[in-house]
């Protein structure tokens, strides 16, 4: 078995070396911007950067997609104000964030409910991706089919490692712009901080917050090692990326193209679910080696204080009924 690193090496060296995509002589009839937040070293941007090159010869020049990695076009806030607009055509982003807008978009980071990856790709490939769509669709926006991997989440701090439940009392820390997550960290008896993750460094490294919460892969790629000393393995949510398109945009291409691009976006997807699988499960040491000191809770006194807190039956009553069937469905019971 090839090691996650030298995978993730070879993945990143083989991106890079692309040859670039033969020019069309005749300019594309369909420029679009995709724009995300993550760094251009993340599988995402890697898989990206395929995806166009195979969207460009495989219309033959009609279409071209142009990425904008790493925030360039703004915050999360910004951009999802933008891809609704129709000033970028493509955005991905996390359901828990797309919540502002479509509320049933965060049941896919309820707090502990996800034990593991087969479980996640049973429910969102399955019955409860379907009804996630379904309500982003009635928006401006639609969702392509797969959702692209972010990973399991995890705690980092400067200040303790976080053994139990009792160890995030009080503690300041970064959570994204979205209810659920505040909701969640404030069932924990910790004081969430929303903060586009454009700011995250910078608020770590001056101690506007003590810790934050995200993927191994971005706590690599963003270099937030740096001014983070402990790394607690909570697995506490999974997170994805749905891969969103302006309506309006997306039904100006003919079918035959859209056919093409929606094909290759989630063959993307895939693919990136398995470079981000990989990459998470060789970072331990990488970031160890780095100076981050891990540690793994148990996740039952985390689990228990939410329900005692009220929060799963909170956010049942928010998803509602058929919603939270089709995620018990998945995970087993969570209230």
């Amino acid at each position: 078995m090839t090691h996650p690193n030298t995978a993730r090496r070879t993945l990143i060296a083989g991106a890079l070396a692309l040859p670039l995509a033969r020019s069309y002589a005749q300019k594309a009839e369909f420029t679009y911007k995709y724009a995300n937040n993550l760094p251009v070293t993340h599988p995402m941007n890697l898989r990206a950067k395929e995806m166009v090159d195979a969207i460009r010869a495989e219309t033959k020049g009609r279409v071209d997609i142009q990425i904008f990695p790493n925030n360039q076009l703004g915050s999360d806030t910004d951009m999802l104000s933008q891809v609704r607009s129709g000033g970028v055509e493509f955005f991905t982003l996390s359901g828990l964030i797309l919540s502002t807008l479509v509320p049933a978009a965060a049941i896919t980071g309820v707090g502990f409910a996800f034990p593991d990856y087969d479980t996640v790709w049973k429910a969102l490939d399955g019955d409860l991706g379907a009804h996630v769509r379904a309500e982003i669709g009635k928006s401006s926006l639609l969702a392509m089919n797969k959702i692209w991997d972010n990973g399991f989440r995890q705690i980092t701090s400067s200040t303790r490692p976080i053994q139990s439940a009792d160890d995030l009392k009080g503690m300041k820390l970064r959570v994204p712009p979205s209810p659920l997550w505040t909701s969640m960290f404030k069932a924990l008896d910790a004081a969430p901080a929303s903060i586009n993750f454009s700011e995250v460094y910078s608020a770590l490294q001056t101690k506007v917050v003590e810790g934050q919460e995200n993927p191994l892969a971005v706590i690599a790629t963003a270099k937030l090692y740096e001014v983070q000393k402990y790394c607690s393995l909570t697995n506490h949510m999974w997170d994805g990326f749905w891969f969103l398109a302006n309506r309006k945009a997306w039904e100006k291409l003919p079918e035959d193209l859209r056919a093409i691009v929606a094909r290759q976006i989630d063959a993307a997807a895939m693919k990136e679910r398995t470079d981000v699988a990989a990459l998470n499960a060789g970072l331990q040491k990488e970031l160890t080696d780095k100076g981050l000191i891990f540690n793994t809770p148990k996740s039952d006194s985390f689990r228990d204080r939410m329900r005692k807190a009220g929060f799963y039956a909170e956010w049942k009553g928010k998803f509602g009924d058929e919603a939270w069937a089709m995620l018990e469905r998945s995970v087993g019971k969570l209230g």
